[in-house]
C-alpha cells in the first residue's frame, strides 16, 4: 500500500462560497434556517406529517426541506415556518466592515444556554 496523502481545502465557512455559487450568502442563510426547522422538528419529536401540518404544507414539502432541497423555499417562506413553531425571528441591519467588499446575509441561530425568552424580551425592550 503506497503511503499518498489526501489533499484538501479548508472551507472558508460557507460551502457554497467554496463551490463558487452566486449568492452563496443567501444559500448558507436560506440551509440555516431549514436547519432550524429540521431541529425544532426533532427536538418535538414530530414526524413529517406532523410538521407538515404545523407548517400548512404538505408532507413531501417537508421532506424535500429536511432534505435540504432548498430550491422552492425562499427566506420568507422559511421564516412563517420557524413562526408557525412558535419562534421570533429577529433580523438585525449592521453596516458592513470597509475592509469586506460586499455586505452579507447571514443567520445567526439561538445560543445553547441562553433561555430563547430572554433574548426576545431583551431585543424588545431596546425596541
Amino acid at each position: 500500500m503506497a503511503d499518498e496523502k489526501t489533499e484538501f481545502t479548508r472551507s472558508g465557512g460557507n460551502v457554497f462560497a467554496d463551490l463558487g455559487l452566486p449568492h452563496s450568502d443567501q444559500l448558507i442563510a436560506k440551509a440555516d434556517l431549514a436547519l432550524q426547522i429540521k431541529s425544532i422538528a426533532t427536538h418535538r419529536h414530530l414526524t413529517q406529517e406532523q410538521t407538515a401540518e404545523l407548517l400548512g404544507t404538505s408532507q413531501p414539502t417537508v421532506s424535500d426541506l429536511f432534505a435540504g432541497k432548498l430550491a422552492g423555499f425562499s427566506m420568507e417562506r422559511l421564516i412563517r415556518f420557524l413562526n408557525a413553531l412558535d419562534r421570533d425571528v429577529r433580523i438585525v441591519i449592521c453596516r458592513k466592515p470597509r475592509g469586506r467588499e460586499h455586505a452579507t446575509v447571514k443567520v445567526a441561530p439561538h445560543l445553547a444556554g441562553t433561555p430563547p425568552n430572554d433574548d426576545c424580551r431583551e431585543a424588545a425592550a431596546g425596541a
